[in-house]
């Protein structure tokens, strides 16, 4: 598992996500792969943990153990470039004058950021010093979330907090929280684009990799995008100069095209992705795996 048992303290990271379930990881692996330094701190209660075993999750028409499934997660974490840390979050403060939040672990990790993803079900109190407005209480002595504080999308009238999964309100299942918390990690990409001057016609990040054969000659030079950019994305009005436009632009332009992968590099991501489930789920259970009666009867056949 791409797990950190002994972080050390950290000084800062572009985003922090408490919580490693569905909705943390799913949020995490958008932001990392965006090129957010993201670190996910999971050690608190954990509702995916008390699934005897997982069925409906789509991709694995089996099912799969719920171990297999936590390890596939985190791994994928550290695969965008991000960082699991074994560590519980006691608080989350906010610095009103530079607008960073301040991150606590009981373990004594201190983390500045300027984005945080709450994707916890349980144990919602290390937000209380933020808004005395998000939470109330849960009928049994204790407190939750407001499920109306965060929106669709998991922003929250704290700028810069997001919330992910079931906590925001969401269904209580695994593929449901991991939907929602990849729409909320494109949310916070999204939000953070803006802050860098992206208007809202250019601020979605999209995620992809698409056949380069599917580009057609007319396309595989700058000067169609440009038209295409200037014709239905640039901004109305004089709010920004020439410059910064024709730098979005360019940026813009730069992004779609580095979507585009050769048969060949098509090829290399396959057999390094096949290796890394491998190597995540282990050789010896697999190889066990097609030792096993059963396995061999259906190769067989």
């Amino acid at each position: 598992m791409a797990t950190d048992e002994t972080a050390s303290t950290r000084e800062e990271n572009d985003v922090v996500v408490v919580g490693g379930g569905p909705a943390g990881c799913s949020a995490a692996v958008f932001a990392a792969r965006y090129g957010f330094d993201t670190v996910v701190f999971d050690r608190g209660r954990s509702s995916i943990r008390r699934c005897g075993y997982l069925e409906n999750y789509l991709g694995f028409p089996g099912g799969i153990d719920i171990d297999a499934f936590y390890s596939l997660m985190h791994d994928h974490v550290d695969a965008a470039g991000g960082t699991v840390v074994a560590e519980i979050v006691e608080s989350v403060a906010r610095d009103e004058d530079e607008g960073d939040f301040t991150v606590e672990t009981q373990d004594g990790t201190v983390v500045r950021t300027p984005r945080v993803v709450a994707a916890t079900k349980y144990d919602v109190d290390y937000l209380a010093g933020l808004d005395e407005e998000m939470l109330e209480p849960d009928g049994h002595g204790g407190t939750e979330l407001d499920p109306s504080y965060p929106d669709a999308e998991g922003a929250t009238p704290v700028e810069g907090l997001y919330v992910a999964g079931p906590l925001s309100g969401v269904d209580d299942q695994a593929i449901v929280a991991a939907g929602h918390g990849a729409r909320v990690g494109g949310r916070l990409v999204a939000d953070a684009r803006r802050d860098d001057g992206y208007w809202d016609a250019v601020a979605t990040y999209y995620d992809w990799v698409r056949r380069d054969a599917s580009l057609t000659d007319e396309w595989r030079g700058r000067d169609p995008w440009r038209d295409h950019f200037d014709a239905h994305l640039s901004p109305d009005g004089d709010e920004y100069d020439p410059a910064h436009v024709e730098r979005v632009r360019e940026a813009y332009i730069d992004e779609r095209m580095a979507k585009y992968a050769t048969e060949s590099e098509i090829a290399r991501r396959t057999e390094a992705g096949t290796d890394r489930l491998v190597a995540s789920l282990g050789a010896d259970r697999l190889l066990d795996a097609i030792d096993d009666d059963r396995i061999r009867a259906y190769l067989d056949d």
